[in-house]
C-alpha cells in the first residue's frame, strides 16, 4: 500500500524534491526524529530496528518494526496485525537478514 511504497522509496522522494543532494537526507531525518522522541519522552511510534523477543513470531533477530520511543529508547514494539501477504514478505525479509548474519559470522565479522 501507500505506507509500504513511501517506506521503500522515501529516500528517492526526498532527493527528487530537493533536486540536488544525497540519499543521506532520509536516514538523517529519521535519526533526528528518533533522537527527539527519546530526548522529549514523546512516546512516538516510529519504525526502528529492534531486537525481537517473540513479536511477529521472531526471536533474537533485529528487524525494522514499529516501536514506541520515549525516554530510555524503545518503550515497546507495536505488533500490528498483518495480512497474509505482508506476513510472507516479513518472513522473506527475516530469512535474508538471518542469511546475512550467517555470512558475516562465517567471514569472522561478528
Amino acid at each position: 500500500g501507500e505506507l509500504a511504497h513511501r517506506t521503500k522509496h522515501g529516500g528517492a522522494e526526498i532527493v527528487a524534491l530537493l533536486k540536488t543532494g544525497s540519499a543521506w537526507y532520509a536516514p538523517a531525518s529519521a535519526s533526528v526524529a528518533m533522537a527527539e522522541a527519546i530526548l522529549h519522552d514523546a512516546q512516538r511510534m516510529l519504525p526502528c530496528a529492534c531486537l525481537l523477543g517473540g513479536e511477529f513470531g521472531f526471536d533474537g533477530l533485529y528487524m525494522g518494526v514499529p516501536a514506541i520511543l520515549g525516554a530510555g529508547g524503545v518503550q515497546r514494539i507495536v505488533e500490528l496485525s498483518l495480512t497474509a501477504e505482508a506476513r510472507a514478505l516479513m518472513q522473506k525479509t527475516a530469512g535474508s537478514i538471518q542469511a546475512d548474519v550467517a555470512t558475516m559470522r562465517d567471514l569472522g565479522l561478528m
